[in-house]
């Protein structure tokens, strides 16, 4: 249930964070719930570890509110047997959070933002309106008289881009045309001008103007989050860059052992609780100090993860990561 609540609040955050799909674009309400809907994976694997551990600490904390852990351990049950329903609940997560990130969540996002530039830059969406000026992108500027599909007539075109030449050109007719270099719009009968050191005018028959408002997809950069597992195995080695390198094995670090921190923060938190409780501490500040220990293990755990650089450290971090999981372990099980 709180998974389900958090997820829903999350998407409701990404939905007006991006309105402007709606407001800029002319996108319709179908495909923007499409696409927003593809960034639900990605929250998912991002708030099972804190789901795992805000449910299993709400649980057992009120076992000990309600004297349960008491009971149950002087009937003779040892702390494995009632940690055990807290391991099983972050074993399942553990799992499905691996599913997530191994396969489904580079997919969506593969999918996202393809899908992302398509509605805001592709041609079939690209919604230029009438006898009104429209921003295609930052200092880019078209205003149209008339529009019939992608033909245009009376055309004015700003290019603030480049504060050093700025261009504006006239055109009494236009078309918008997809190239494997991006969007481009094409000109006819019209006239330039370009102000720089000096004031440059002149005519022409035809003029292809590439607008540049975005790169597809980012074919040419290297977005980890959107490749596929299996990619980025490949590219430790073969890594054009040490700063792709660095890319590749955070990310691999994310995906592999991220979901390792739901059975992380399960122990963690049934070992502060349970110990807590079963020695007569003061089990009321358990939940705190289970919370700044979440914290605690939460940032390490990030900060170790961007801070890899090489394979080796990659797999120096799975080692003190499960051996300090079997030693919490350890001490959880013993009586």
């Amino acid at each position: 249930m709180l998974l389900l609540v958090l997820t829903g609040l999350a998407w409701m955050v990404q939905l007006m964070s991006m309105m402007k799909f709606l407001l800029n674009y002319g996108i319709d309400l179908t495909s923007f719930l499409g696409l927003t809907s593809l960034m639900i994976p990605f929250i998912v694997s991002i708030i099972i570890p804190f789901v795992t551990f805000i449910t299993i600490i709400f649980v057992y904390n009120k076992l000990i509110t309600d004297n349960e852990i008491t009971v149950m351990a002087a009937s003779g049950l040892s702390p494995k047997q009632i940690a055990r329903p807290a391991l099983i609940v972050a074993t399942v997560l553990a799992i499905l959070h691996f599913i997530l990130n191994i396969w489904i969540v580079p997919i969506s996002q593969a999918k996202f933002y393809s899908t992302q530039w398509n509605l805001r830059y592709g041609l079939a969406h690209m919604k230029l309106q009438e006898s009104a000026f429209t921003q295609l992108a930052d200092g880019l500027v078209v205003y149209v008289d008339k529009v019939s599909g992608h033909d245009l007539s009376q055309v004015m075109l700003s290019d603030m881009r480049d504060d050093g030449t700025p261009i504006i050109i006239f055109a009494e007719k236009g078309k918008l045309v997809a190239t494997p270099r991006g969007l481009s719009i094409v000109m006819s009968n019209g006239s330039l001008q370009t102000t720089g050191n000096a004031i440059t005018t002149g005519t022409f028959n035809t003029f292809d103007m590439d607008l540049n408002v975005a790169d597809k997809e980012g074919d040419s950069a290297f977005k980890v989050r959107r490749v596929s597992t299996s990619l980025l195995l490949q590219s430790i080695f073969d890594s054009p860059s040490q700063k792709q390198h660095k890319m590749v094995l955070t990310e691999l670090a994310t995906r592999f052992f991220g979901p390792l921190m739901n059975i992380f923060l399960a122990v963690l938190c049934t070992l502060i609780l349970l110990k807590s409780s079963l020695l007569r501490r003061r089990a009321s500040m358990a939940p705190a100090v289970a919370v700044a220990a979440m914290a605690v293990a939460m940032s390490l755990f990030m900060s170790a993860s961007n801070m890899i650089g090489s394979l080796t450290e990659f797999v120096l971090m799975a080692f003190v990561l499960l051996l300090t999981l079997g030693l919490l372990l350890f001490l959880l099980f013993r009586k």
